[in-house]
């Protein structure tokens, strides 16, 4: 009962800090919010799985009983975590914890409020994370909508409510895409599930049990690639993928800054996650053959976001596009069907969590001072916000791949691995990969031209505001965020690789035995 204690004490917390008085619903969140935090690290000490969640593996705080009947399938409470989902259980508590701590000094209005949403928004994210039956897991997946909406339309900036309605729209109807294309496969799959179990539906699919669809109009092999494009679009709109990304920097821009940095550092892994989950666990072989255009896509994500961000001026907009060629890496990994390749893809949904988290916060920290994000409107903020400036050089040079920092010890992995793979025939996997680490010139590029143009030289600000140094509170985010990004980076393998790569394993080696085969995920 493991994690449904984590969710429901997120959901518990929400409603008594929604209720409580506002001057100290900031500061009761935050007390509440370590709660969790100290739950799921006390499950990452004690963590016991083994191998995938969805290929029977041993999963750990396994919880599973019949719910409801719905028609001729059972839902089932169906909850576990394996080295993939424990790892984003742990970011998501942390950084929940940092963002509300973070938003003590912007959020000055309708606190309980505020607060309430933020931590019935961690219970959504952890159960998204933890959920074994599509029912249960798609429940979490749209409620993570209704506390984003509010918190981006209510408490954002002056475009907020275009800004909250083109983020429901777009990841709604992202929605709507993903449900017929899984159950476009449970249908297929006929008589041979009882439930919507993703374990029972992944094994059911890679032992080739789907049949054709509407009366053989749709023969197994066609409703394979149909739903793996349907899935595919729907959660690539969440991760976002270009060119399904225009909603993110509009969500970032008008955000308050605490739940940007819930949005990029937990909610664009929902996406990610769900991919590996869905897409490159259930359909391996399809995945495998539609593996140019999906390296495709992670090249044009990588080089196409760095250079949007190139193009900037807003600090957050630059990171908001950064994140859309970050999470380009890890379709690359994905992609790459080696061990090292989807575990170093998993290992960057937590690293671009930590630092994208900081990078957001240090923005945000900058703003209540200074009340602009323009890169032209100051410069020489060394001098005069000296820890500030000195955690967004930290986070800039992780985002670069600095070693020893938890940015290089992903990409490398991811490089590595897709370096290793043969899911292109010939070199052409080498060549994608090639062509994406350029980005990391990019990503170096507009990094060291804003840091350079607002951070360093005389002092000069154009607003109406005093350039204080920031209270302890902004910056105790950015020193936690710094040393875990710092300890993942040197010690990968003694904090979640190790975890990541057991997980890993059983699809890979799935995935190249049905390619040695030459089954196809087999077809009646």
């Amino acid at each position: 009962m493991m994690i449904e204690a984590l969710v429901g004490l997120c959901l518990v917390g929400a409603l008594v800090v929604f209720f409580a008085p506002d001057e100290y619903a900031g500061k009761l969140a935050f007390g509440w919010s370590l709660l969790p935090l100290a739950l799921s690290a006390l499950m990452y000490l004690n963590f016991d799985g083994r191998g995938n969640a969805l290929l029977g593996g041993s999963l750990a705080f396994e919880e599973q009983f019949t719910w409801i009947a719905l028609g001729p399938y059972e839902l089932t409470w169906f909850m576990g975590l394996d080295g993939i989902s424990m790892p984003l259980v742990v970011l998501s508590t942390l950084l929940t914890t940092l963002a509300i701590l973070s938003a003590w000094t912007p959020i000055d209005e309708r606190r309980n409020q505020f607060y309430g949403l933020v931590l019935f928004l961690e219970g959504s994210l952890i159960g998204v994370f933890g959920a074994l039956d599509f029912f249960v897991w798609f429940v979490f997946w749209e409620a993570v909508l209704i506390p984003m909406y509010f918190l981006v339309g209510i408490w954002g900036g002056a475009r907020r409510k275009y800004a909250a309605i083109k983020f429901f729209v777009y990841t709604n109807i992202a929605s709507l895409v993903l449900f017929i294309g899984f159950f476009g496969l449970v249908f297929g799959l006929g008589d041979s599930i009882s439930s919507l179990a993703l374990p029972e539906i992944a094994t059911a699919l890679r032992a080739g049990e789907l049949g054709p669809l509407a009366g053989g109009l749709i023969v197994p092999e066609q409703l394979r690639l149909l739903a793996f494009v349907a899935m595919f679009i729907g959660f690539g709109v969440k991760v976002p993928i270009v060119p399904f990304h225009t909603w993110l920097p509009d969500a970032h821009v008008e955000a308050p800054t605490p739940i940007s940095v819930l949005l990029a550092g937990v909610l664009l892994k929902m996406g990610t996650y769900a991919l590996l989950r869905f897409n490159f666990t259930m359909l391996p072989e399809t995945a495998r053959s539609l593996a140019v255009p999906i390296a495709a896509v992670a090249v044009i994500s990588v080089i196409y976001g760095a250079l949007l961000a190139l193009g900037q001026s807003d600090l957050k907009r630059i990171v908001a596009y950064s994140s859309v060629s970050s999470m380009g890496y890890v379709i690359l990994g994905l992609v790459a069907y080696t061990s090292y390749g989807i575990g170093g893809a998993t290992f960057q949904m937590v690293s671009h969590g930590l630092i994208s988290g900081l990078m957001f916060a240090c923005v945000g920290v900058i703003y209540n001072v200074t009340h602009t994000r323009e890169v032209g409107d100051m410069a020489g903020l060394a001098d005069e916000m000296p820890l500030t400036v000195g955690a967004l050089v930290a986070g800039a040079f992780a985002y670069a791949g600095l070693p020893l920092m938890a940015g290089f010890a992903a990409e490398f992995f991811i490089f590595v691995g897709a370096f290793q793979s043969t899911v292109i025939a010939g070199n052409g996997m080498a060549v994608m990969t090639a062509l994406a680490m350029f980005g990391i010139v990019i990503v170096a590029g507009y990094l060291l031209w804003a840091m350079q143009r607002s951070l360093f030289g005389p002092f000069r600000f154009d607003g109406d505001y005093e350039v204080t140094r920031a209270a302890r509170h902004d910056i105790a985010p950015l020193v936690v965020l710094i040393v875990v990004i710092i300890a993942l980076g040197t010690f990968p393998n003694d904090t979640f690789f190790r975890m990541i790569t057991d997980a890993v394993g059983p699809l890979v080696d799935g995935a190249t035995a049905e390619a040695a085969l030459g089954t196809g995920g087999g077809s009646p």
